[in-house]
């Protein structure tokens, strides 16, 4: 059985003031019935992994490098995530891939280079309105994870999350047909390429105007093993709602 798993990615949002969310959250769940991941900015993970302490919290980076030194102003590698206490990383969500140019081979440099220093790469992949209305998404969706997934996924060491571009953070949310042909359509290709057994192993999260109020029903499709949550994980009330239902699920 793959372990359930809610992801909160902070993005640009936080300050040392947010952390008392981790508190809340550790209160909540003391042994929660699913993984509990959050992605805050880098400013926050030392002090963040240092609060989770003893918790089932996990701590997480929101993107990396694919080296591992340099001069790269403003960057940083996965080895830097690993030391300040993250666990895992977001790779190739939309938002990198359009604001600063990331193309598949460049999500795929770096999922190597979080594997390298051990870090869980949550590997993303998604598409516009544009292309659904098209009737591309498959073939788009399928072409992100042959570009973007590295050799030698596992279970272990990657996670997918399908995130419908449109859908994020506009309240509008797929079908949940929609949402089951694109996770059943990826877990076929993570089987196809990598056997079995680690295709069935990785994870498939949903991603895209995830809420308590829908939460629920989301889980209940085939093949989504939880979310990579937005704007909803602000906050642990918001969040504690979408762990919940992912605990029933």
């Amino acid at each position: 059985m793959r372990r359930k798993l809610a992801a909160g990615n902070w993005k640009m949002n936080g300050t040392a003031a947010s952390l008392g969310e981790i508190d809340a959250l550790k209160q909540a769940f003391p042994a929660p019935g699913c993984e509990i991941l959050i992605c805050p900015p880098a400013t926050l993970i030392h002090r963040m992994s240092e609060r989770a302490t003893g918790s089932a919290v996990m701590v997480g980076g929101q993107d990396c490098h694919w080296q591992e030194t340099g001069a790269h102003t403003g960057d940083i590698s996965a080895g830097m995530l690993k030391d300040a206490g993250a666990s895992h990383v977001i790779l190739g969500h939309s938002e990198r891939r359009a604001d600063h140019h990331e193309t598949d081979a460049i999500v795929r440099a770096k999922a190597e280079a979080a594997r390298a220093r051990g870090l869980v790469a949550i590997i993303c992949c998604g598409e516009s309105l544009e292309t659904r209305e098209g009737g591309e998404t498959l073939a788009h969706v399928g072409r992100q994870i042959a570009g973007s997934l590295p050799d030698g996924c596992t279970g272990t060491n990657t996670v997918v999350a399908y995130e419908p571009i449109w859908a994020i953070g506009t309240g509008k949310v797929p079908t949940l047909a929609e949402i089951g042909e694109v996770h059943d359509f990826i877990r076929a290709e993570l089987v196809a390429r990598f056997g079995p057994g680690a295709g069935n192993d990785i994870r498939l999260l949903y991603g895209g105007s995830v809420k308590p109020v829908n939460a629920a029903e989301i889980f209940g499709v085939a093949n989504v093993d939880g979310a990579l949550v937005g704007g909803a994980s602000l906050k642990a009330g918001d969040f504690g709602g979408i762990v919940a239902a992912l605990e029933n699920a």
